[in-house]
């Protein structure tokens, strides 16, 4: 039941992530007409909402590639040469991404605090929009985790040497 849940939730970010893109790339395209056609006046809020689309699209892909294990990585041993090899060395990595998780749902939290006492200067959105991508991100990333956690705990026990 859970993993239907998260395999939802996993479809509704890549397709918030495609939308994000889509939403980038419009105020990126008036920044760069305003500034050589005279006709359409320099717009300030569109630097403010490309910032704003670029956060939200690096946090969501994030999100998407904690689910995938396509995140960044750094290989410190030797490839694994059995199955329980693997899921240690799997562990090891989703650990370090866990705590940079709960780095940011405990630091991000005041973030979202704040924000609901704040708008953005040019487009006057909230900046709780903005702030509480990355207590979403952390949030989404222990889920994905907690998921792979399971998987490699199968893997572990599926290691017959």
């Amino acid at each position: 039941m859970m993993r239907k849940i998260l395999n939802g939730y996993y479809k509704f970010l890549k397709v918030a992530l495609a939308t994000l893109m889509g939403l980038l790339v419009i105020p990126v395209v008036l920044q760069i007409i305003s500034r050589y056609i005279g006709i359409i006046p320099r717009y300030i809020w569109t630097e403010e909402m490309a910032r704003f689309c670029f956060i939200w699209v690096i946090l969501v892909g994030s999100m998407i590639a904690v689910r995938d294990g396509t995140h960044f990585a750094v290989d410190l041993f030797p490839k694994p040469k059995t199955i329980r090899g693997k899921a240690i060395g799997d562990m090891f990595v989703d650990f370090w991404i866990l705590i940079t998780a709960i780095i940011f749902i405990v630091w991000g939290w005041p973030l979202v605090k704040f924000g609901l006492l704040q708008t953005s200067e040019m487009a006057e959105l909230p900046m709780v929009l903005i702030y509480m991508a990355w207590p979403v991100a952390g949030i989404t990333w222990v889920l994905f985790l907690l998921e792979k956690f399971v998987d490699n705990i199968k893997l572990w026990r599926s290691d017959t040497r």
